[in-house]
């Protein structure tokens, strides 16, 4: 082990006691959201010839975070790993991306993994293939104890919001209501119901990794009312100290429901 890992390993021993004396005070997020961004970056500055390198090495870190968020007592996690605007891009570029998110979905869904899939995103602008495999594996981890993973891939927010407006008009269509009675009984809680996520419980804290800070159009809806928390390390590199000090910031904040 070098002096940096060292350094590391004892910060986050540090980290871990501070949160564990905290104990049941300690304000914890029952959702937490993640944008794995830096992939291809990382794989550039670390010399790799195939920057989509940088995503298969982020795909095993998963399951590392993922043993992360069930220590930390998360409940939901919700995974952003292909938006809409990253299926424009050119063939050559995507068709790996796309097979590397498959694979590591599939290896999520296991039989030794946990953890209760659904999919969020809009899974007719895959290919087909692909949409089924995705579906397929979700199907089989239904009942598992493990948390609530949601594998955001085709998702873009803007296109969720649009999905359910469009969803809860077919609804009200199939019912025979008009747009007018409709009109008059709209509210915010008719919307959140046909989103990807309804039924489970909006983002408490928001993770970017690579240093961006923005949202790009993730979770527009749910994350109105959510803590953001921006990293500089690119997602292959995102360490457990790190999740800790992003959990250790979120409890040390005042949260302030839309004031």
């Amino acid at each position: 082990m070098n002096l940096r890992d060292l350094l590391y390993s004892v910060y986050e021993r540090k980290l871990s006691r501070e949160l564990n004396r905290a104990g049941a005070t300690a304000v914890r997020p029952r959702h937490v959201a993640l944008m794995l961004d830096g992939n291809r970056r990382w794989a550039r500055d670390a010399g790799f010839v195939d920057v989509n390198d940088g995503h298969r090495v982020g795909a095993a870190k998963i399951a590392d975070l993922l043993e992360w968020c069930e220590e930390a007592g998360v409940e939901v996690v919700t995974l952003w790993l292909l938006s809409t605007d990253n299926l424009k891009r050119a063939a050559e570029e995507l068709e790996p991306l796309l097979k590397i998110i498959t694979n590591v979905v599939d290896e999520l869904s296991g039989p030794s993994a946990r953890w209760r899939l659904r999919i969020v995103g809009a899974l007719d602008v895959l290919p087909r293939e692909m949409s089924e495999s995705l579906s397929t594996a979700a199907a089989r981890t239904v009942g598992r104890p493990g948390l609530q993973l949601n594998i955001a891939v085709g998702y873009g927010g803007r296109q969720e919001i649009a999905d359910a407006v469009r969803k809860l008009l077919l609804k009200h269509a199939e019912a025979g209501s008009s747009i007018e009675e409709l009109a008059e009984v709209l509210d915010v809680d008719h919307i959140a119901a046909h989103l990807y996520t309804s039924g489970q419980p909006d983002p408490d804290l928001v993770i970017r990794t690579s240093g961006e800070q923005r949202l790009s159009g993730f979770l527009l809806w749910q994350s109105a009312h959510s803590e953001f928390w921006f990293c500089e390390a690119y997602w292959p590199e995102f360490r457990r100290v790190d999740f800790l000090r992003a959990l250790r910031d979120y409890a040390a904040r005042h949260r302030r429901f839309g004031s």
